[in-house]
């Protein structure tokens, strides 16, 4: 196995869905940022937004709104997200699509950009990255737009003075793992997914 401690990291991290209540320290979210600042942006533009939300209460109200705008098919017996920490998909009695995490970070970018949802993507992974070396938990959760889609949610946008012209690619979720939860194991890697030539 890999000595290395960054190939260390990429394959421990996991989706968390399950959080302690309590905020993650100061330092910890402080680094966290920095590595989504310091991700790779189209043309070096760094358009992407972060907006870091710890009310607990406009959490809950937009992870609902968010649920409530979600339009997908329910998971099967064989076709699933999570058995071991059960998603939206996964569980209906689930009503707050942020999963109650202390810790959403809302990513924003240019709603006319080509590669806005890459720029946002490349953040997030650098943030969970980081997040799991630290030992805190994330969740990536893509369509963020569906969140402020109700009158709350455009009173937030306000509030927190998006700009206009960006729009809400994607939420990501931190918090410490609850400690009675065994950390996900990796799914076995399929076969036949590096062609060399």
């Amino acid at each position: 196995m890999t000595e290395n401690e960054v190939m260390k990291t990429i394959m421990y991290r996991r989706a968390i869905r399950r959080f302690e209540g309590k905020q993650i320290a100061e330092d910890e979210l402080e680094q966290i940022l920095q590595a989504g600042v310091y991700a790779p942006s189209a043309g070096g533009r760094q358009g992407v937004i972060f907006a870091v939300c710890q009310d607990k209460e406009v959490n809950e109200k937009l992870g609902k709104i968010k649920r409530a705008n979600s339009n997908f098919r329910m998971s099967t017996a064989t076709s699933y997200v999570s058995k071991e920490q059960p998603s939206i998909v996964d569980d209906p009695k689930l009503i707050n699509a942020f999963y109650d995490a202390p810790i959403v970070i809302t990513m924003f970018a240019p709603r006319n950009f080509l590669f806005s949802v890459e720029d946002c993507a490349v953040a997030a992974e650098n943030m969970m990255l980081m997040a799991t070396s630290l030992g805190v938990g994330s969740c990536y959760i893509g369509q963020g737009w569906t969140a402020f889609a109700d009158p709350f949610g455009q009173e937030i946008l306000k509030k927190w003075d998006i700009p206009n012209g960006y729009y809400a690619v994607m939420q990501l979720l931190l918090g410490y793992p609850r400690k009675e939860d065994k950390h996900p194991m990796a799914k076995p890697r399929k076969e036949k997914r590096i062609l060399r030539f």
